[in-house]
């Protein structure tokens, strides 16, 4: 990779200088009694309690409120396989969210190893640590197979991000949209463009809740079952979505679709868009280059959503991540599970519900609302 030319005075630079985390004592040391009681001797009597009931570290460690966030760097933000070093500026920004919005502390984990044997393993063996797992930025398939296999292995919550923390606020968003059309979710033919981690979370998300017309588009065309070349993991995507046997293009897909949900990073042409029906909703995520360009989608759309923060209706991760892991660990949680994640995207379609408009069909991703309520449902949800 060419050498970039960094400007000191850059204000992005100077933010992440020195990195955007540290670690603070929740208990001060100034006297040797708070010595002796922080460490040994006094720590000791804490270790044999632990050691004879290791139920009692959630209540005396800091695992009860901690989570690991996990990655190889194999698809990182919209630049691909960088590597665990270059990832390391995305994962501690996660961590950043985490504790800002849902009050749980996060460590960055960089793994230098892409083998999902090596990955499985070593997670296993730092999971004593935490009381959750945050899979993040972990290229597909691979990323199926590893987070299966940790949540089987594990008993705290394991979460990949990019799949379920996006298809938790596409689910948000898509409810407040069909619900300010007047539209009613099993009715909506749904085309997703992208078959990797986020397009099979959203569509099987979204068949949770209702939707019963579902197309999905890879970079070669529509899934269907009768359709060769397809790793497992796409063909039992064909097995449960397209009843109606579309095959071609994703042009093909959108003659007469209700919804477009762009999670593919790819190009849709205007005419593709042109051929939906009467006044679609369109969800462009690609970031930072929507599918489709907001303002070629107004041309056609009653609602357009993207994942920029430049533009209304942003499908931001930070509305589900921070509150779901917050609720799972206050419920001592062993798994998150398909009601936890349908209970967070209702909360956060409620939040934005008070003063819902094509403009707005999720809230802010500053909203402070959003995280507690989030954690509330979820909790109740265990």
């Amino acid at each position: 990779m060419t050498a970039l030319s960094i400007r000191t005075d850059d204000p992005i630079f100077a933010l992440h200088e020195g990195g955007k985390l540290a670690v603070a004592a929740t208990s001060p040391i100034e006297t040797p009694e708070d010595l002796s009681k922080a460490y040994t001797p006094g720590v000791a009597e804490v270790s044999r309690a632990i050691a004879a009931d290791p139920t009692l570290a959630r209540r005396y460690t800091w695992v009860s409120h901690t989570v690991a966030v996990v990655t190889d760097g194999t698809a990182v933000l919209g630049l691909g396989d960088i590597g665990p070093a270059a990832a390391m500026p995305v994962m501690e920004g996660k961590a950043v969210l985490f504790k800002q919005f849902g009050g749980v502390d996060a460590v960055p984990i960089c793994l230098d190893t892409t083998d999902p044997d090596e990955i499985v393993a070593t997670v296993a063996r730092l999971a004593p640590s935490f009381g959750g797992i945050n899979l993040e930025d972990i290229s597909a398939p691979r990323c199926f197979d590893i987070e299966r296999r940790l949540d089987e292995r594990l008993d705290i919550p394991v979460f990949h991000d990019d799949q379920h923390g996006t298809a938790v606020v596409v689910l948000a968003a898509l409810r407040n949209a069909v619900r300010l059309l007047g539209r009613d979710l099993a009715s909506q033919r749904i085309v997703i463009s992208g078959a990797g981690a986020a397009g099979v979370a959203v569509s099987r998300m979204l068949a949770a809740a209702g939707a019963t017309d579902q197309v999905v588009c890879d970079s070669r065309g529509v899934l269907h079952a009768s359709r060769g070349g397809l790793t497992p993991v796409k063909a039992d995507l064909a097995q449960h979505t397209n009843p109606r046997g579309v095959t071609g293009t994703i042009a093909d897909a959108l003659r007469g679709a209700d919804v477009l949900i762009g999670v593919s990073g790819g190009h849709i042409d205007e005419a593709a868009v042109a051929g939906m029906a009467a006044d679609p909703i369109v969800f462009a995520l690609a970031n930072p280059t929507p599918e489709v360009h907001p303002d070629v989608a107004h041309r056609y759309a009653a609602i357009v959503a993207t994942g920029r923060s430049d533009f209304p209706n942003q499908i931001n991760n930070v509305l589900a991540f921070p509150g779901i892991f917050r609720g799972a660990l206050d419920a001592s949680a062993s798994r998150i599970t398909e009601p936890m994640k349908l209970a967070a995207a209702e909360a956060i379609a409620a939040v934005a519900a008070d003063d819902l408009r094509a403009d707005r069909i999720v809230p802010s991703a500053l909203d402070p609302r959003v995280a507690p309520a989030v954690a509330t449902a979820v909790a109740a949800a265990h």
